[in-house]
């Protein structure tokens, strides 16, 4: 190999890159391009919901949407290292929003703020999630700069979960669901480009199909959606949900011949007349609860997500 076609990686002075927080590197990272980088780095598929939004008397850099639980991301930013400022405001944020994920975002944490993040994560519960993120940037000579998001303090899902069985708070039924789920994520992990979100003690499980008001999910219920007896089952569904549900299920509706061709199948469409919440769905009877069984059900859960995702994708990416 020449060594001479080799460069030697530099870290730059983030004040190099943006002069200003509010006015050059909120901006910067807004863009969808950056967004998404961000979102890679902490697992979450982001759509941008606004900047310098209002939260009480506060107002956070950015807000997204975690689109495939539609739950809130507020992003708080600082170019400069972690203050107790800061760290007052992410609380407020969280004692505002019943469900949110927070992430910080500073040139370098104090390792006071990162154990307060990290104690939050301990002792909130699972609808509260705290994200700390070092952001450096890198240039090979006169190349672009290259930024990067290094993660400080992250939720342990998994810790919150084994105290939770610890305390007795999950009944048998709930860490079969758990482990049900864990497991399917495993095989979806190495078998599948569909995203999972996090194991919980559950029904479901959501899978983000990249845009807001939409979402995939699995479900491995006890109750039967064709005879309302207590009989178990597993379903792949396309969701709507939120202010525009109705009006997106009603725009697929119109579609309907043409998507059973697609699947190859009839599917249920449910349009509950006093929910927002509309779904769209293929069923087949599993026993779930029999873990020698779990093998066959995610192979069949695998294959109904990657024709769901393959055929309502592009069509819901069409929909205003």
């Amino acid at each position: 190999m020449n060594n001479k076609n080799l460069g030697t990686l530099e870290k730059v002075d983030l004040r190099k890159v943006w002069l200003s927080e509010a006015n050059e590197f909120t901006p910067w990272l807004a863009q969808p391009e950056n967004i998404k980088l961000l979102g890679d780095t902490i697992g979450l598929e982001l759509e941008l919901e606004a900047q310098e939004k209002a939260v009480g008397r506060f107002q956070a850099d950015i807000l997204c949407k975690d689109i495939s639980s539609d739950s809130w991301v507020l992003v708080e930013n600082q170019l400069e290292k972690t203050d107790h400022s800061h760290l007052g405001q992410i609380l407020t944020y969280a004692a505002g929003l019943e469900a949110v994920t927070i992430v910080w975002i500073s040139h370098h944490f104090m390792e006071e703020h990162r154990a307060a993040l990290d104690w939050l994560n301990e002792h909130t519960d699972e609808n509260i999630n705290f994200f700390g993120l070092e952001i450096e940037v890198w240039q090979i000579g006169e190349s672009p700069f290259a930024p990067k998001f290094n993660i400080v303090s992250k939720p342990n899902d998994w810790a919150r979960t084994v105290q939770r069985v610890a305390r007795g708070e999950l009944t048998e039924h709930k860490q079969v669901q758990l482990r049900f789920w864990t497991a399917f994520k495993e095989y979806m992990e190495k078998n599948s480009k569909i995203s999972c979100q996090k194991p919980g003690p559950q029904h479901w499980m959501n899978h983000s199909i990249g845009k807001s008001g939409f979402s995939l999910a699995s479900i491995a219920s006890q109750w039967n959606s064709e005879t309302s007896l207590n009989e178990p089952q597993i379903r792949v569904e396309l969701n709507t949900f939120g202010k525009n549900s109705k009006q997106h299920y009603a725009a697929l509706e119109q579609m309907r011949k043409e998507i059973e061709e697609e699947i190859g199948q009839p599917l249920t469409w449910h349009n509950p007349e006093n929910k927002n919440a509309c779904r769209i769905y293929v069923r087949t009877n599993a026993d779930f609860l029999d873990p020698d069984l779990w093998p066959k059900q995610h192979e069949w859960l695998r294959e109904k997500l990657e024709l769901f995702y393959q055929v309502f994708s592009p069509k819901i990416k069409a929909i205003e």
